[in-house]
């Protein structure tokens, strides 16, 4: 019997998500996939993707029938709890933590994989299978800070006392969660000592700021496709509600550099 904490892994396609092909998998009471990822692992139980995800990149075997599909028609709505897109950011590795936070409930969501740095050196990829759009640096005005859109994440996780780590050993990272190890995670006493640091160093003050002025602008598509009504939402008043989130973090992010000291 599993008594430590049920941790939820989320993995993304970047190439350094390679690495759970020699994880243990028992350690995670579940295991997202995000788009591709599968191609990573049988050893899934989720897979994530978007309306305009091509059949053809559907996986090529059988899928059993434990395993799941989560489409718009399951993480729209648990996304509308947390606020919509356009709060949240509209690109999958948001909206994977998100849909899993609401669904899973789970004490750690650990993300590999999904680090939104899209390297340009040549003889280089991008993704683990070659080179893919960079999705999340498309022009869109709710992509404007993804680092504040992953506090963002953190600070609502944290509320539903959830701690959420990053597990990659690339140098950067745009996701401004602490860095952990597999072996770190699989403690309870770390998820509770995370959240605990984490309670000390946010700002409540701030986080309210932003809530308040989330509050007010009132964005909210709920069928999740804002780019049809992309005219209606103020690109400026939702990179001020990118900055409370981001001051509101300020201290945590500067105590817990963003590099491979931490893990």
């Amino acid at each position: 019997m599993n008594l430590g904490p049920k941790i939820v892994l989320i993995v993304g396609s970047a190439p350094d998500a390679t690495r759970i092909s020699s994880w243990d998998l028992s350690h995670f009471a579940s295991c997202v996939v995000i788009n591709n990822a599968w191609r990573l692992t049988r050893h899934w139980d989720y897979l994530i993707f978007p309306e305009d995800f091509p059949v053809s990149n559907f996986p090529s075997y059988p899928i059993q029938i434990e395993k799941q599909l989560i489409t718009a028609c399951e993480f729209v709505p648990e996304q509308n709890k947390f606020g919509g897109f356009i709060y949240a950011g509209g690109t999958m590795a948001f909206t994977a933590g998100y849909w899993a936070l609401g669904s899973l409930k789970p004490d750690v969501i650990a993300y590999l994989g999904c680090d939104m740095v899209y390297t340009q050196e040549e003889g280089k990829s991008s993704h683990f299978y070659g080179n893919g759009s960079a999705d999340p640096l498309r022009q869109d005005i709710t992509l404007q800070s993804l680092e504040a859109k992953s506090v963002r994440l953190m600070i609502h996780a944290q509320l539903q006392n959830c701690a959420i780590v990053n597990l990659s050993k690339l140098p950067h990272s745009r996701l401004l969660f602490p860095r952990a190890s597999t072996s770190q995670i699989i403690s309870k006493a770390f998820s509770k000592e995370l959240l605990e640091k984490h309670i000390n160093e946010i700002d409540p003050e701030k986080i309210k700021i932003a809530f308040q002025a989330e509050k007010k602008l009132s964005y909210m598509v709920s069928s999740g496709r804002y780019w049809e009504s992309i005219d209606e939402f103020d690109k400026d008043k939702l990179k001020q509600i990118d900055s409370y989130w981001l001051e509101s973090a300020a201290q945590l992010t500067r105590n817990t550099p963003n590099d491979l000291s931490y893990a």
